[in-house]
C-alpha cells in the first residue's frame, strides 16, 4: 500500500512523458498515439539478409531484397526492428547523439521481438564496437546498450568486448557504399580475450542502424576469420535507400 502511494505521488510530480514528443503518456518509456503511428515497425515477410519488409507472403524459401541479392552478405541471417524514417529515425538519432540513453530500454525490447529467429542455438551477443576515442567523447556505445537489453531479455551471454575497433575511421554518414567499405578495411578485430573462445561459436552482432552493411560486414569477417561457425546480425533500424 505504501509503495503504491509513493508511486502515485511520484507520477503526479514527474508524469510519464512520450519518448518521441515529450507529451503525457500513461506509462514510463512509452510513445503517444501520434508518435506510435509514425513508427515504421517491420512486420510480415522480410528479407533474410537484412530484415527489410518484402511484399507477398513467405513461401518457405529464403527471400532477399534487391540490395542483399546484389551485394552478398557474409552473415547468414539478419533482422531489423523498424525502418530508419519518421519517428523511428528521430529516436535512433536521439539515442545515438542526444544522450537519450533511456530510449535503449524500449528500443531493445523492439529489437528482441524482431530478432526471435536469430536466437536459436544460444549465440553470443556482441555490439558493433566504437573506437575508444569516440567512446570517450560520446560516453556510451548505443549498440552496446541495445545488445545488453537483447541479451538480458533472451537469457543469452552478452560479450561487449568480443569485437574491438583497432583504428578510428571517419564518420560514415554521407559516404557511398564503396567509400564505407574502403574506410573500414581492417578496422575491426576480435578482442584479445576472445581469440580462442569464439572458435566454433555462433555470434549475433547488434547495431543501431544498417545502411550499406559495411560495418556489419567488417564485424562479421572478423568473427569468421577468428573461427566463428555462424554470424547473424540484428539492427534497430534499416535504411531502405542507400
Amino acid at each position: 500500500m505504501l509503495t503504491a502511494r509513493i508511486q502515485t505521488a511520484v507520477s503526479l510530480i514527474y508524469p510519464s512523458r512520450c519518448l518521441g514528443c515529450g507529451g503525457l503518456v500513461e506509462s514510463d518509456f512509452g510513445l503517444c498515439a501520434v508518435c506510435w503511428g509514425e513508427m515504421r515497425f517491420v512486420t510480415g515477410t522480410v528479407c533474410e539478409g537484412c530484415g527489410v519488409p518484402l511484399p507477398g507472403e513467405a513461401d518457405g524459401f529464403r527471400q532477399e531484397c534487391d540490395s542483399c541479392l546484389h551485394h552478398s552478405r557474409p552473415w547468414s541471417q539478419g533482422r531489423s526492428a523498424l525502418l530508419y524514417e519518421g519517428q523511428g529515425r528521430k529516436l535512433v538519432l536521439a539515442l545515438k547523439h542526444g544522450d537519450r540513453t533511456e530510449i535503449a530500454g524500449p528500443a531493445g525490447n523492439w529489437l528482441y521481438r524482431a530478432a526471435q529467429p536469430l536466437l536459436q542455438g544460444n549465440p553470443l551477443v556482441c555490439p558493433v564496437p566504437l573506437h575508444w576515442t569516440r567512446l570517450l567523447k560520446r560516453k556510451y556505445n548505443q549498440s552496446a546498450l541495445l545488445a545488453e537489453v537483447l541479451a538480458r531479455k533472451s537469457g543469452l551471454q552478452q560479450c561487449p568486448d568480443l569485437l574491438r575497433r583497432v583504428c578510428r575511421t571517419p564518420a560514415l554518414e554521407g559516404k557511398t557504399r564503396d567509400q564505407r567499405y574502403s574506410l573500414l578495411g581492417e578496422a575491426i578485430k576480435i578482442g584479445p580475450n576472445w581469440q580462442k573462445k569464439v572458435i566454433g561459436q555462433t555470434v549475433l552482432i547488434v547495431d543501431d542502424v544498417m545502411t550499406s552493411g559495411a560495418t556489419l560486414s567488417a564485424c562479421t569477417d572478423a568473427c569468421l576469420k577468428a573461427g566463428a561457425q555462424d554470424v547473424r546480425v540484428a539492427v534497430l533500424a534499416r535504411v531502405t535507400q542507400v
